[in-house]
This record gives C-alpha cells, structure tokens and sequence, in this order.
C-alpha cells in the first residue's frame, strides 16, 4: 500500500504491508529495485508491519548504470544526506525517526525495528535516539564515502545511543562481507570501540 506520508515538514512515499510489530526497511543505491522490494517481503512474511520509504532513485526499477550513477550522484551532493566526512548524522534520519514513532503508534508492541542497507545502512544507529525505536540492523554500513574508519554520527549522539543500549539491554546487529570496498573492516572495528559489546558486527563471505 503506498502511502504519502507527511513528517517534520516533509513528505514521502511510503510502501506499507503485513501485520505485526513495526520495522523500517531503508532500501539500499540506488533505490527500490524488485530485490529490495523482495526482501521487505521477507520481513513480512516473517510477522511483521514493514514501511518501506522511497528515499532516492525510481520505485520498482533495475536501473541502468547510468540511472545508478545519476541517482548516487544526486544523492552524495543532496541536503538529506551526508555522504562524506563523518561526524555528523544525515537529516533524512530525523524524518525516520517521525516514521518509526507513526509506526509504532499504529502497530503498537514493544517498539520498532529498523534495517538499513548500505547507503542507508548508518542510519538505523542514529534512529537509537529515538525511544520508539528498539531493534537496529545496519547492512554494509557504508557513510562516510572518504573514510573507511569513520561514523556517521556525532560523539555526542553516539554516547547518547550507547548509554541507552546499555541502560535497556539491547544490541546493535551489523553485517558485512568480506572484501565490501565501501564498508570495511576498520568500520566495524570503529564501532566496536564505541559500543562495545553492544554491537554484534558479522563478517560474510
């Protein structure tokens, strides 16, 4: 069901379906392609309410690698978004935390999850800093662009994140393969000493 939803001043489509507990899938570059489409399906069949917002790119596509560079390109210079530095959060992730607490108000349960994939893979931390939420998974991680060992967040939003997972006894799932050129080693190893065991980092092959 796609829904035009309006948070913090901004509206975005929204694709909704399923039943159950709220999670947020955060499609990966350059957007909702039938596979990502597929995967939110998973999700769903598995007992749960995903939302799944068009964030970039054209819904449904497999684009050209010429689409993909377009969308990449417009995405790293876009204001949502913070592609490269690090140190500081995106703003898109603000509006996500609006969606997580309107899926949690209509889904109900004990909060919200969240899956990001790649370019959206850092948000799910940031989103930490919102109560509703509850469950992050962050795949292939992979802001900021110029710094393999760098976080996309801020110190002072991340020792906030922290002290929660501790205070509420819960954990920060993270996924990456070996050899990801954009998600690498040193940026598991980054939030590792952040979080400590608190983040449960896997490597694939």
């Amino acid at each position: 069901e796609p829904r035009e939803i309006t948070l913090e001043g901004s509206t975005k489509r929204v694709y909704v379906t399923g039943e159950g507990p709220g999670v947020i899938v955060m499609t990966e570059m350059p957007g909702i392609s039938p596979h990502v489409a597929r995967f939110a399906r998973w999700v769903r069949d598995a007992g749960f309410t995903v939302y799944m917002p068009s964030l970039f790119g054209r819904d449904g596509a497999v684009p050209t690698v010429e689409d993909g560079v377009t969308v990449f390109q417009r995405a790293c210079v876009s204001a949502e978004f913070r592609a490269m530095g690090g140190g500081k959060s995106s703003p898109v992730t603000r509006w996500l935390m609006a969606l997580a607490r309107e899926a949690h108000a209509e889904c109900g349960g004990p909060g919200v999850g969240a899956i990001g994939m790649c370019f959206t893979g850092n948000f799910a931390l940031t989103m930490m800093l919102e109560p509703a939420m509850l469950a992050p998974v962050l795949s292939q991680p992979s802001l900021p662009l110029d710094n393999p060992a760098g976080l996309e967040i801020s110190d002072e939003e991340l020792k906030t994140v922290s002290e929660r997972l501790e205070s509420e006894d819960l954990a920060v799932l993270a996924y990456r393969f070996e050899g990801d050129n954009f998600c690498q080693a040193q940026r598991f190893k980054a939030y590792e000493e952040a979080l400590g065991d608190r983040f449960k980092g896997r490597t694939l092959p």
